[in-house]
C-alpha cells in the first residue's frame, strides 16, 4: 500500500479521541471498514476501501442519516485519489449518481460539499473523452460551475480549483477539453449579466484567472470582445480582474486568432489604457501588453515590430507618473518587449532608431526620480542590439557619460551598468572611440579625461581581441609609466603615483583581454609573450595583473579545447590549436615563475601558484616529469641543509618580509606537479613526502609531506599517481600512519586526516585494520580548533562508516592493542559503531566528549541502517553523560540529544522521553556557555515531534514551569499568526506583503551548510529574543501597535510627490539651458543634508597632540538647548522667534567669542576657559536693561577662586580623561584656603565631584 496513504489514514485513526464529534466520526466509520476489509480477507489496498465505502454509500443513499453520509463521502474523497483511473471509469456512471444526491445547497453543508466536489473532480480526471460527451459528465460541470459563483467562500474556492483543473487537464489525445464549449457558454452567460450581478461576474473571472486551457476557437472571439467590455462598467475590482483574466487568456490566443484578428485585439486592449496612479489596473494592463505583444511577435515579428516604437512610447510614461509597483511593472513590460519583440534581422534598421529615440527621451530631467528604471533599459537595449549599437547609440552613451561624470549625480552605478552593457555590445575599441580616455593630460571643454572608465572596462570586456591589447592599451600604459618616472625625477609625487597608478589600470585590462580573445594566433607573438614575462620578473606592481590574464587565458582555451560546444566564441577546433600555441612558451614562462615564485614572501603568492598550476595543465606529460626531475634534486639538496626556523623567523612580520625556505618552495612546486606525473616520477615523490612526513621538527615540512601523499591519493583510479599508491599502501604507507601517530604536528592534522579519508574510501578487504587503527585519531579530531580540520575529521568517520558498511574481514591482530580480542571480526555498520563507542570508556574527559560528537554525526548519517534496538541501548549509554558534571562532556551529549530528538522514530522516542528530559532539565538554569538556551530548544523539537503534552507528562515537578512557558509561548505565536493572517487578508497589496513576510522569514532562518549542523547549531536564535522579552520593550512594541492601529501604510511610491530644491552656486545663476543643470536639482532638502553633513563631522575624531579627540554630542546639544530657552525667554509674548541660523543676538551670548554690554554701554567680552557652560559663565538678565552680564564670583571661605579639575571631567563614563592635557593626577595645586586640618578637598563643578579623604601625617 502507498506510503502516502497509509499516513493519511493514521492521522484519521488519530482522530477516534478528538473532541469534535465529525471528526471522531470518520475515525469511527474507518475502522469499521476495515474490521469489514478484515472480516472479509480481502487485500488492503485502495481498491478495498473504495468498494466498501461505495456499498455503504448505496446502502445510506434512501436512510436519510446524513451522519453517516458526510462520514462516508469525506473518506471516498481521502481514498478516491489512490484508486486507479480505470475502476474509476468502470464506476462512473454509479458514482455520479450516488453524488449527485449529496449536491443540495439548501440542506448540505460547506463541509459535505466540499468533499463532494473532491470526489467529483477525482472521478472526472479520470475518464476519457467518450465519457465527456455524456449528459452525466456534462451537467456535473455545469454544477461545478454555478458553485464556483457561490456566495460561500469555502465551496467556491474548492468548486473553482476543481473546475481550473478539469479544464486544463483535457483527456488525451485532445488537445481542447471536450466541455471547453460548455465552459465557455457559461463564461458568456456570466459576464453578459455583469451589470445586473457583478458579485458573479467577479467570481467568473476569479474563475477564467485561474483556468489555463485552449478556448474553442469559434468562441475565443466572443470571450475577448466580452472581457474587454468589462473595464468600462467603471468597476475598478472588476477592471482589474478582467485584466488579469484577458492575461491569461492571451496563453491560447496565437492558437485560436489569426494575424488581424489578434492585432485588433491588441489595439482594443491599448484603448482601454487605464489612468497611471490606478495601479492594480495599470499592472493588470502591463502583464496583457507583454505577454501579449509576445505572442504577437510569434505570429507576425515584421508586424509586432513596426508598432514596437510607439508602444514603447506609450508605456513609458507610466515609468514617471506611475506608482512604485506600477514603475516596475511598466520597467518588466518594456524590457521584455526590447528583448523578445526585436528579430534579429531587425537590429540595424530604422525601427530600431525610433526605439532609440524613444528611451533617449528618458534622460531627460522630467524622468529624474526614474533615472534608475530608465537605465536599465538602455542597458537591456544594448544587450539586444549588440554589435549593432554603433552608431545608432552613440549619442545616448555619451549623454550616460556626460551625467555620471557630474560631482553630486546620484545613480552613478546605474549609470555604470549602462556603460558596462555598452562595453560589452561594441567591444572596447569601438567603446573608446566613442568615449576616449583622454589621459594625454589635455582637459579641454572638447578633450575631457575619463580615467574613471578604466576600472569600469574591466569589469566588461568580454572575448575582444588581443591585439587591440598589444598595439593601443600597451603603449598607453608605457607612455603613462615613463611619465610618472619623470615626475619622480621632478619630485612631483602626487602626480607620479597618480600616472603609476594609471598605468596599473591599463595593465589590469589584460585580464578581460584575454577572456577567449578571437586572434591568439595572431596576437600572442614570441614578442609580446617575452614582454610578459619580463615584466612579471622586473615590475611587481603589474605582477598579479599579468598572472591572473595568463591564467584566464590559459584556463579558457583549456575548457574549450576538451569540450564539445557550439556555444563559445570559438570551436573547438580553434581552441585546441590556441592551446598548442600558447603550450610553446609554457617551459619559458614555468622558469620564471619558479624563480619568482622562490623569491617572494609566502602569504603573497598564491597567485603565482595558480598560474604555475594553468602553465601545467597546457604542457605535455614529459615537459612536466622533467621538470619536476629538476624540482626534486633541488629539493634533496636543499633537505641536506635545512635547519627547522626559529622562532623569529616564524613571525608574521618575517614571513611578510622574507621568503620562505628552500625545502618549503621546492616541496609546493613538486605538489603541485603531482597529478601530471607518471609512476616512476611519482615514486620518487612518494618517497619524498615519507621523509618529510617524518620531520617533527619542521611543522610544515611535515604538513606539505602529507599534502603530497593526500594530493597522489585522490586522484582518480586510472591515474598512474593513484595506483602507486594503491602499491605501496599495505606494505609502506599504513604502516608510516600508524607508527607516525604520536609524532604529529597540530598544524599537520587537517592534510593526515585528508590523507586517511583518501586511503579508507577505496580500502581492500584485507587492508579493514587500517580502520580501527586510525579511527581514535579521526575522533580526536573532531575536537580541533581549525574548523576545517574538523570537518576533514567528521567526513573521515562517514567514509570510514561507509566503507565498514561495504563488509569484509578486520585481522584485529594486525591492530595490536587488546591481545583479548578476537582474532577477525566482520565488518558492518554495527560493528563501527562498538568501535566508535570504544571511547566512552576513556579516562580523559576530551576523548569522552569527541566520541560522543562522533556517535552524533555518525548516528545522524547512518541511523536507518541500524536496528532500533541498538539505537536504544546506544541512546541508554549516551544519555547517561548529560547529567554529567563536566560541562565539554554534557555540551556534546546535548548534541547528541538533539539529534535523536530529530531523526529518530516517534514510537522509537516516546517511550524514553521519561530518561530524556529529566536529563535535560539538569542544565535548564545554566546559563554559562548557552546550556539553558540549549535545553530550551531540545524541549521545543522534543514539543513540536511528540506534542507538549507528552514533553509534560516527562517533566519533573520543580520544572512545570518551563512547561507553562512553552505552552504561553506557542498560544502567542499562534494569535500573532492569525492577526497576521487577518491583517494580511485587508490589505491590498497582499502580494507584496507575503514576499516581505517571506524574506523576513528568511532572513530570520540562517543555514549551516549542512542538515546535520543545522540541527546542532540551528535554531536556537529564535528564543534569544522572545525567551526573555523585557515588559519595557514588549509595552513599547504594544504602544506602537495601538498608534498605528486603524491606518495604513503606505508605500513610498504612494506618498506626494516631494518637492525638488536648486543647489545655489556662488558662480551666478543657475543657467537652466545647460546640459548640466540638472545636477544643480535635488530631491532631498539641502538643510537636512547639511545638518547630517554637520552630524558625521562632529562624530569624526580630530587629532590633538599625536591623539584622537571625539566631541561630546550631548554635551553640544544640553548647550544648545540652554541657549535656545534663554532666547525663548527673552523673546516677548506673541513676537515671532527668529531662525537658530540667524539668531546673532543668541549667537553673541553663546558663542566664545561673544560680547555683552554693561549699564555704561561699553563692551566687555566672554572670557571663558576650556570646559566653561553657560552655567558656569553666569550669564543672567539685568534687572534693568534685560541685557545679560556675567556675574562676579565672590570669594570667600566657601570659594576660593578658580575651580580645579574641572578640565579632566569625563562626561560619560566613569573616570577622568585627558583631552590633550597633562595626566589629571599631576599638577594640581593645593590652596591653603580650602585645606582642613587632617583632610583636602579638592572642589569641582558640582556636589558630585567633590572628594574628601584624610591625610595621615
Amino acid at each position: 500500500m502507498d506510503s502516502e496513504f497509509e499516513h493519511q489514514l493514521q492521522k484519521l485513526r488519530d482522530k477516534i479521541g478528538s473532541k469534535t464529534p465529525h471528526q471522531q466520526q470518520h475515525a469511527a466509520m474507518l475502522l469499521a471498514v476495515e474490521e469489514t476489509i478484515t472480516e472479509q480477507k480481502a487485500a488492503v489496498e485502495p481498491a478495498s476501501y473504495f468498494a466498501a465505502l461505495l456499498t455503504l454509500m448505496e446502502q445510506q443513499s434512501g436512510s436519510g442519516s446524513n451522519a453517516l453520509s458526510n462520514a462516508i463521502i469525506f473518506l471516498l474523497s481521502v481514498v478516491l485519489p489512490h484508486v486507479s483511473a480505470s475502476m474509476l471509469r468502470a464506476k462512473f456512471t454509479t458514482m455520479m449518481a450516488v453524488l449527485s444526491q449529496s449536491l443540495d445547497l439548501a440542506s448540505a453543508d460547506v463541509a459535505l460539499l466540499r468533499s463532494v466536489i473532491s470526489c467529483l473532480e477525482t472521478v472526472l480526471l479520470a475518464q476519457d473523452a467518450s465519457s465527456w460527451r455524456q449528459p452525466i459528465a456534462q451537467g456535473t460541470l455545469r454544477s461545478l460551475m454555478q458553485l464556483s459563483t457561490d456566495s460561500k467562500p469555502k465551496i467556491r474556492k474548492r468548486a473553482q480549483e476543481a473546475v481550473s483543473s478539469l479544464l486544463s487537464r483535457p483527456p488525451p489525445p485532445t488537445a481542447i477539453h471536450p466541455a471547453a464549449h460548455i465552459a465557455s457558454q457559461f463564461v458568456l452567460e456570466m459576464l453578459a449579466n455583469a451589470k445586473a450581478d457583478p458579485q458573479a461576474a467577479m467570481h467568473t473571472l476569479q474563475l477564467v484567472k485561474q483556468t489555463e486551457m485552449l478556448w474553442p476557437a469559434d468562441e475565443f472571439e466572443g470571450l475577448c470582445a466580452a472581457l474587454m467590455q468589462l473595464p468600462r462598467l467603471n468597476t475598478p475590482y472588476v477592471a482589474t480582474l478582467a485584466f488579469q483574466a484577458l492575461e491569461t487568456v492571451f496563453a491560447s490566443a496565437g492558437e485560436s486568432l489569426d494575424e488581424d484578428q489578434f492585432r485588433d485585439l491588441l489595439i482594443s486592449v491599448i484603448d482601454l489604457k487605464p489612468n497611471s496612479s490606478d495601479s492594480a489596473t495599470s499592472e493588470a494592463w502591463l502583464n496583457i501588453i507583454q505577454k501579449g505583444y509576445i505572442a504577437y511577435a510569434q505570429i507576425s515579428a515584421e508586424a509586432c515590430f513596426q508598432s514596437l516604437p510607439d508602444l514603447i512610447d506609450l508605456v513609458l510614461p507610466d515609468i514617471e507618473l506611475g506608482k512604485s509597483s506600477t514603475r516596475d511593472a511598466a520597467t518588466r513590460c518594456v524590457w521584455a518587449l526590447i528583448r523578445e519583440c526585436i528579430p534579429d534581422s531587425k537590429l540595424g534598421s530604422d525601427g530600431v532608431q525610433a526605439i532609440i529615440k524613444v528611451l533617449a527621451g528618458g534622460l531627460s530631467y522630467r524622468y529624474r526620480e526614474s533615472w534608475a528604471l530608465v537605465f536599465l533599459l538602455i542597458a537591456a537595449l544594448f544587450q539586444r542590439l549588440g554589435k549593432f549599437a554603433h552608431p545608432s547609440m552613440d549619442a545616448v552613451a555619451k549623454e550616460v557619460a556626460n551625467m555620471r561624470m557630474e560631482p553630486e549625480f546620484q545613480f552613478k552605478d546605474e549609470a555604470d551598468a549602462v556603460l558596462g552593457a555598452a562595453i560589452r555590445a561594441v567591444g572596447p575599441q569601438v567603446f573608446l572611440e566613442i568615449l576616449p580616455l583622454n589621459l594625454d593630460g589635455g582637459q579641454s571643454q572638447d578633450n575631457v579625461g575619463r580615467a574613471w572608465l578604466l576600472p569600469l572596462m574591466k569589469s566588461h570586456i568580454r572575448n575582444a581581441p588581443l591585439g587591440y591589447f598589444v598595439s593601443t592599451m600597451l603603449p598607453l600604459a608605457d607612455k603613462l609609466s615613463v611619465q610618472s618616472q619623470q615626475f619622480v625625477s621632478q619630485n612631483r609625487e602626487l602626480e607620479a603615483k597618480i600616472y603609476n597608478a594609471l598605468s596599473q589600470q591599463v595593465w589590469a585590462l589584460l585580464s578581460g583581454f584575454c577572456n577567449v580573445p578571437v586572434d591568439i594566433l595572431d596576437s600572442f607573438t614570441v614578442g609580446f609573450a617575452e614582454r610578459l614575462a619580463n615584466e612579471i620578473l622586473e615590475v611587481p606592481a603589474t605582477r598579479s595583473a599579468i598572472c591572473g590574464a595568463l591564467q584566464t587565458l590559459l584556463t579558457a582555451v583549456h575548457a574549450l579545447a576538451h569540450t564539445e560546444s557550439a556555444n563559445g566564441p570559438i570551436t573547438q577546433q580553434q581552441a585546441l590549436a590556441a592551446e598548442m600555441h600558447l603550450a610553446r612558451f609554457a617551459p619559458d614562462y614555468l622558469a620564471q615563475l619558479f624563480n619568482v615564485f622562490a623569491l617572494s614572501p609566502g602569504n603573497g603568492r598564491g597567485y603565482l601558484m595558480d598560474t604555475i598550476t594553468a602553465f601545467l595543465a597546457v604542457i605535455t606529460p614529459g615537459e612536466v616529469n622533467a621538470t619536476f626531475a629538476k624540482v626534486c634534486a633541488m629539493l634533496d639538496q636543499a633537505l641536506k641543509s635545512h635547519k627547522p626556523p626559529t622562532a623569529a623567523e616564524l613571525t608574521e612580520q618575517y614571513l611578510e618580509a622574507h621568503p620562505p625556505p628552500t625545502a618549503h618552495t621546492m616541496t609546493d612546486l613538486a605538489i603541485v606537479m603531482a597529478p601530471y606525473l607518471d609512476t616512476e616520477h611519482a615514486q620518487m615523490l612518494v618517497r619524498a613526502a615519507f621523509v618529510l612526513a617524518n620531520q617533527s621538527e619542521d611543522a610544515m615540512l611535515q604538513k606539505k609531506g602529507y599534502k603530497a601523499l593526500s594530493r597522489l591519493a585522490a586522484q582518480s583510479a586510472e591515474s598512474p599517481a593513484r595506483q602507486l599508491i594503491e602499491s605501496v599502501m599495505t606494505e609502506q604507507l599504513i604502516p608510516m600512519l600508524i607508527e607516525s601517530a604520536g609524532s604529529v604536528g597540530a598544524g599537520s592534522r587537517r592534510d593526515r586526516l585528508m590523507l586517511i579519508s583518501a586511503l579508507a574510501r577505496n580500502l581492500a578487504d584485507d587492508q579493514l585494520h587500517f580502520i580501527p587503527a586510525m579511527l581514535s585519531e579521526a575522533i580526536m579530531g573532531t575536537k580541533e580548533a581549525n574548523e576545517r580540520a574538523r570537518n576533514v575529521a567528521f567526513e573521515t568517520l562517514l567514509v570510514m562508516g561507509r566503507r565498514m558498511g561495504q563488509g569484509g574481514v578486520i585481522h584485529m591482530a594486525t591492530v595490536g592493542g587488546d591481545t583479548g580480542m578476537a582474532a577477525e571480526q566482520d565488518a558492518n555498520i554495527v560493528e563501527f559503531f562498538k568501535m566508535t563507542a570504544a571511547g566512552l570508556a576513556a579516562q580523559t574527559p576530551h576523548m569522552v566528549s569527541a566520541t560522543i560528537a562522533a556517535i552524533s554525526r555518525t548516528l545522524f548519517e547512518f541511523h536507518e541502517q541500524l536496528d532500533v534496538q541498538f539505537i536504544i541501548e546506544l541512546m541508554s549509554t549516551v544519555l547517561m553523560f548529560v547529567v554529567n558534571n563536566n560541562r565539554e562532556i554534557s555540551k556534546s551529549s546535548l548534541g547528541f540529544v538533539k539529534v535523536i530528538a530529530v531523526v529518530l522514530p516517534k514510537d522509537v522516542l516516546l517511550p524514553h522521553l521519561d530518561e530524556i528530559v529529566p536529563s535535560i532539565c539538569k542544565w535548564s538554569h545554566e546559563y554559562k556557555n548557552q546550556m539553558r538556551l540549549k535545553c530550551r530548544h531540545i524541549l521545543d523539537r522534543l514539543a513540536r515531534r511528540l506534542g507538549l503534552d507528552a514533553v509534560a507528562k516527562a517533566m519533573p515537578e520543580e520544572h512545570q514551569k518551563l512547561i507553562i512557558n512553552m505552552r504561553k509561548r506557542e498560544q502567542r505565536l499562534q494569535r500573532a499568526k492569525e492577526n497576521g493572517g487577518a491583517q494580511q487578508s485587508t490589505n491590498g497589496d497582499s502580494a507584496q506583503a507575503k514576499t516581505v513576510a517571506a524574506a523576513a522569514t528568511a532572513a530570520g532562518k540562517q543555514s549551516f551548510g549542512s542538515a546535520f549542523e543545522d540541527i546542532i547549531y540551528g535554531s536556537e536564535s529564535e528564543f534569544e529574543d522572545s525567551e526573555d522579552e523585557q515588559p519595557g520593550s514588549m509595552k513599547k512594541r504594544n504602544d506602537r501597535a495601538k498608534k498605528n492601529k486603524g491606518g495604513r501604510q503606505v508605500e513610498s511610491g504612494d506618498a506626494t510627490r516631494a518637492g525638488a530644491w536648486i543647489k545655489e552656486d556662488t558662480d551666478g545663476p543657475l543657467d537652466f539651458l545647460d546640459r548640466s543643470a540638472f545636477t544643480h536639482f535635488s530631491t532631498i532638502d539641502p538643510a537636512m543634508a547639511a545638518t547630517a553633513k554637520a552630524r558625521r563631522a562632529r562624530s569624526e575624531p580630530k587629532v590633538r597632540n599625536g591623539k584622537f579627540v571625539f566631541d561630546d554630542e550631548e554635551e553640544d546639544e544640553r548647550k544648545a538647548k540652554a541657549a535656545a530657552k534663554a532666547a525663548a525667554e527673552a523673546v516677548p509674548d506673541g513676537a515671532s522667534v527668529p531662525d537658530a541660523s540667524e539668531d546673532y543676538y543668541l549667537q553673541s551670548l553663546t558663542s566664545k567669542e561673544g560680547f555683552y554690554r554693561t549699564a555704561n554701554q561699553k563692551i566687555k567680552f566672554h572670557k571663558r576657559k576650556a570646559g566653561d557652560s553657560d552655567e558656569e559663565m553666569g550669564i543672567a538678565s539685568d534687572n534693568e536693561g534685560g541685557v545679560p552680564k556675567p556675574s562676579v564670583a565672590k570669594k570667600g571661605k566657601g570659594n576660593a577662586g578658580t575651580v580645579y579639575g574641572r578640565e579632566f571631567r569625563s562626561k560619560k563614563a566613569q573616570g577622568d580623561v585627558k583631552h590633550g592635557n597633562v595626566d589629571p593626577y599631576a599638577y594640581v595645586p593645593l590652596n591653603p584656603k580650602t585645606m582642613k586640618k587632617g583632610a583636602i578637598a579638592i572642589k569641582g563643578n558640582s556636589k558630585k565631584d567633590k572628594r574628601t579623604r584624610g591625610v595621615k601625617g
